[in-house]
């Protein structure tokens, strides 16, 4: 088995192809591990959306050995929360346990990810379809979905994790066991672990467990979708709301892209923090928004950056031409030196700050070996923070900001009067 020494990581792939990922840090006493499988909404064929994140939520309803109530009790009697997620291109199970309870925590997380029951299919079904509810009557996240849909057009990425309402009501069992015969597969699947662990006794956990049930495939999961996306447009969805719910946004990088840096710099500036331009002109001086904040995301062939605010009907309008002068600002004047000093400071003492959580540094490691990134130590990302310029910044804004490339997302009680207070905004997208 290659084993491949990190600066901070240990990386060992078993003869299975499932991968070990660690990073030791001897001042805590607790460990967090997590399964990370590549099945998400963006790798679902459009008959099966949703079913990412339909299994996850099966796999907590019992295992060949353990059921629901068992799994349950096991990590309450260890002080530990059990956990998942579903995302575009990841699933992820997880738990942070006291180090003595690594070894059981791994016991039972083995057993829901490889050999899940499947029972309590329909009354799972039912917790999801109120899932669904829920987030139908939530349209401060739902419109993030609207603008996925807005800017991917009919990719798979434009469709949201939870999936399609028939999907989760009429999929059959034997089409779920399939969907996790065909993405839980060892090639597949990444176990990584921080904190107080020793490496090669988790990997010793994983062989003595014996191999998956399922044959190692050919290939590990990639984005089906071909990165030819709709231009620009606008969504609107109605729903009787206090204030309208606004997403601006257009495409972004990939993963891959070295620039990432230079865009999570250039995100704080805009958007990201409370001393940022958008934060300052639309909250604190003209009290237009409670929340207002830009973003971004990154997949296999592309990303997504945006910005929020949620708003009244009668300061629509103000926000919007704020939120669009902001925009224009942004592509004449990327930043000061001033304000990329800040930046740049704010980046690394959040990256640090955040990995003094084995939880981080855990998923760190997951879901960068799962998606093929580059385990870079912190003086590396320090480095490649530190090197961005405002060169960089400008060229980043030229590319992902230009008033012709937006797409608009809305939910709020009226139409009209939402395209109204857009129009100097998405001038490309109204088109």
């Amino acid at each position: 088995m290659p084993e491949h020494r990190l600066t901070e990581h240990r990386l060992t792939e078993l003869s299975s192809g499932v991968r070990v990922v660690t990073e030791a840090m001897p001042s805590v006493r607790s460990a967090a591990l997590g399964f990370w499988i590549g099945a998400g909404s963006s790798l679902e064929v459009e008959e099966h959306a949703g079913l990412s994140h339909f299994l996850e939520h099966l796999l907590f309803r019992g295992s060949a050995r353990f059921d629901s109530l068992e799994i349950d009790q096991i990590f309450d009697a260890m002080g530990a929360e059990l956990n998942a997620g579903t995302g575009k291109d990841t699933t992820s199970v997880y738990a942070r346990v006291l180090d003595r309870h690594l070894d059981q925590a791994f016991e039972v997380i083995h057993d829901m990810v490889w050999k899940p029951a499947l029972v309590e299919v329909d009354a799972e079904r039912e917790v999801i379809l109120e899932e669904l509810a829920m987030y139908e009557d939530d349209p401060q996240d739902k419109v993030f979905d609207v603008l996925g849909r807005a800017v991917f057009g009919e990719d798979a990425l434009g469709r949201p994790i939870i999936g399609r309402r028939d999907v989760i009501a009429q999929t059959p069992v034997e089409t779920i066991a399939a969907f996790h015969r065909a993405h839980y597969e060892p090639r597949n699947v990444v176990v990584a672990a921080a904190g107080s662990v020793e490496h090669d006794d988790l990997v010793g956990l994983v062989e003595a467990a014996g191999p998956p049930p399922h044959a190692p495939g050919s290939s590990r999961s990639s984005d089906p979708h071909g990165g030819v996306y709709d231009h620009p447009s606008v969504r609107f969805e109605r729903k009787d709301t206090e204030q309208y719910h606004v997403c601006l946004g257009s495409l972004g990088i990939p993963r891959h892209d070295d620039r990432r840096f230079a865009l999570r710099v250039l995100d704080n500036i805009l958007g990201g923090t409370s001393s940022s331009r958008l934060f300052q002109e639309i909250r604190e001086k003209r009290g237009l928004a409670y929340a207002v904040y830009s973003f971004s995301a990154h997949y296999a062939t592309t990303g997504q950056v945006g910005v929020y605010l949620g708003t009244r009907g009668d300061n629509l309008a103000e926000a919007l031409r704020v939120a669009g002068a902001q925009l224009d600002r942004l592509l004449e004047d990327p930043a000061s030196e001033d304000e990329l000093a800040r930046s740049k400071e704010n980046v690394k003492g959040r990256v640090v700050l955040s990995l003094e959580s084995t939880t981080t540094r855990m998923n760190r490691l997951g879901s960068s070996v799962l998606t093929g990134m580059p385990l870079l130590s912190v003086d590396e990302v320090i480095d490649r923070i530190d090197a961005v310029s405002l060169d960089d910044l400008r060229g980043l804004t030229e590319e992902l900001w230009r008033p012709d490339g937006i797409s608009a997302a809305g939910i709020g009680p009226d139409e009209e009067v939402f395209r109204a207070a857009l129009e100097p905004v998405a001038s490309g997208a109204a088109a």
